[in-house]
């Protein structure tokens, strides 16, 4: 332990030196990702890619390293990276076992089917995304522990350390995330009736140090307790009482009763491989799942990236995939979720045998509903394989920016605003324009539906991708066209997560196009197809690995869309 935190001290300057240097023109020009032989680790921050890499270097496994770049990424990267949040976690192990943990965050004992709601059963403005009420019970903590317990290898403390050394030492702030702390700095206030430390009246800069004393503290607890650290004792005292000052509903019951839950992962076919991704509460792995199988009835390949051809076709199986996913997925704890038929070739036959070429399906002709809302997100993904071959997938998040913007007093880490994602009132959207039906309505205990889409790839049953992104409603969107950029397109991993995306959700009924990603002549067709187009800055952030034939890995990080760093050894 002491090994690696001295060389975390060292290594800080270093790290950030290297940072500066991937922001060179030049290297945004990259077409391969890092090279490595023994090991790669893809994530949001410089600093958790190090860290994930130092833990590999000193003999852990990847799960190990997944379990310090979680608690790296809840000081480096606050707005998503967490302890007070969920998540997924895909995985295989070297022997070619799968599965996945759902630490997904749960309703408290107390949450009602209409809590969200006024007298007249209309949608309170703002009540599921900031404050009190809009926290589910946290996951994250819980589901390191079960992770670590089951797989780790090296012990518990030495891999929240490097953690605890950042708190402690403090984090020099990127552009990206002295602007994004800058942009919240009203909310931060508005929502504590105070100013909290991730306020700054100047306004924060790139290279000012941000020091988390108090979260510090709080990593030394679950450092020293495991999950007692956390969900009881002095974290939960704290926790509690914020919540109680706020007029939230959480209770030390709902610590008590909150588990992770271990789950078989989503795998189905596609040609000579086979798709390994997040089962229900996450949509994603069968919506990922339908939008493959659905694609090996046409030739992407031929038809080419991102032609007008393609994004119809590509368009079409979206738009009947995110009708599915409002009407039937939610907690399968608390729902039956009719999971073969969504999956069957006869089913996904019929269902897309609606799709004309060259002719856009109105949304409203799939399934009548109304939105007029999508908004960004922001969840944080991390890839990582080590020298045998294990690899772990891992999406986690806050939901929105910073979550609720409720900061834990004396704690120093933020709560989520996950119960959004629930169903506040059917046919009624969340933050990211997602409608959702009964099967996601609130439950005292249930997990929320989500978009998070940790996936693994395998081709000719050997290991060959470990991919994921942040994103929202487009996660799953972004996670199938870097898969196909590879299969189809001939794309390097690097390649692939710089290209640029569109996104489809069956409602709005519009086709978000990342500015840069057709020409003219293309839009042109689109739009004579029928489609409505909306430009958008950005969309997705990959953070993705590619095992090359020679057995070598090239990891492969969004850089062109934020500080995100492949390591590797």
């Amino acid at each position: 332990m002491k090994k690696i935190s001295s060389y975390l001290l060292i290594c800080f300057t270093l790290v950030a030196c290297q940072a500066k240097k991937k922001n060179q023109p030049q290297q945004e020009k990259s077409t391969i990702g890092v090279i490595s032989s023994n090991g790669s680790v893809v994530t949001a921050h410089p600093l958790a890619s190090q860290i994930g890499v130092d833990i590999l270097k000193s003999g852990g496994n990847a799960f190990d390293a997944a379990v310090a770049v979680q608690f790296a990424l809840a000081v480096s990267y606050p707005r998503a990276g967490n302890i007070g949040g969920g998540g997924f976690a895909v995985f295989r192990n070297s022997n070619g076992d799968t599965g996945s943990l759902d630490f997904r965050e749960k309703a408290p004992l107390a949450a009602t089917k209409d809590m969200y709601l006024d007298k007249d059963g209309e949608v309170i403005k703002g009540l599921s995304l900031k404050g009190s009420l809009a926290v589910g019970v946290p996951g994250s903590v819980d589901g390191m522990v079960e992770l670590h317990q089951k797989y780790g290898n090296l012990p518990w403390e030495e891999l929240v350390q490097p953690a605890v050394n950042l708190a402690e030492n403090g984090v020099i702030l990127t552009k990206f995330e002295a602007d994004k702390l800058n942009t919240f700095q009203e909310n931060f206030k508005e929502v504590n009736n105070t100013s909290i430390y991730l306020n700054n009246e100047k306004g924060w800069i790139k290279g000012d140090t941000l020091y988390h004393q108090n979260l510090a503290s709080t990593l030394k607890r679950i450092r020293d307790k495991g999950r007692a650290g956390f969900y009881s004792g002095a974290t939960a005292q704290l926790l509690l009482k914020t919540l109680k000052k706020h007029d939230g509903i959480i209770t030390q019951g709902d610590l008590d009763h909150y588990h992770s839950v271990w789950r078989e992962a989503i795998e189905v076919p596609y040609k000579n491989y086979k798709i390994i991704s997040m089962p229900p509460p996450s949509s994603g792995g069968i919506a990922l799942a339908q939008l493959m199988e659905g694609s090996e009835n046409y030739d992407l390949k031929n038809s080419g990236y991102n032609t007008a051809e393609t994004i119809h076709i590509m368009t079409e199986l979206e738009r009947r995939v995110y009708a599915d996913r409002a009407t039937f997925l939610g907690d399968p704890d608390y729902v039956e979720i009719p999971q073969e038929m969504l999956l069957s070739k006869d089913y996904l036959r019929n269902r897309n045998s609606s799709i004309l070429p060259g002719k856009a399906t109105p949304s409203a002709e799939i399934k009548e509903g109304k939105v007029d809302i999508i908004e960004s997100t922001e969840t944080t993904h991390f890839s990582i394989v080590d020298k045998k071959g294990n690899a772990v997938s891992i999406t986690t998040t806050l939901n929105g920016n910073y979550g609720s913007k409720l900061l834990v007093e004396g704690a120093g880490f933020l709560l989520n605003n996950e119960m959004d994602d629930f169903s506040i009132k059917p046919g009624h959207p969340n933050q990211f324009g997602l409608v959702g039906n009964e099967a996601n309505a609130i439950e005292a205990e249930k997990r929320m539906l989500s978009s998070m889409t940790p996936t693994i790839v395998e081709k000719d049953h050997q290991l060959f991708m470990v991919v994921g992104t942040p994103g929202g409603s487009t996660i799953i969107t972004s996670v199938y066209q870097t898969i196909l950029n590879v299969i189809e397109h001939g794309m390097t991993m690097q390649e692939a997560v710089n290209a640029k995306k569109f996104h489809h959700q069956w409602l709005p009924d519009q086709v978000l196009i990342e500015k840069g990603a057709i020409d003219n002549g293309t839009r042109n067709k689109l739009k004579e197809m029928g489609y409505t187009l909306k430009d958008v800055k950005s969309l997705g952030k990959m953070e993705a690995i590619l095992i090359l034939p020679d057995g070598t890995m090239e990891g492969a990080a969004d850089y062109t869309r934020g500080d995100d760093t492949a390591f590797g050894y």
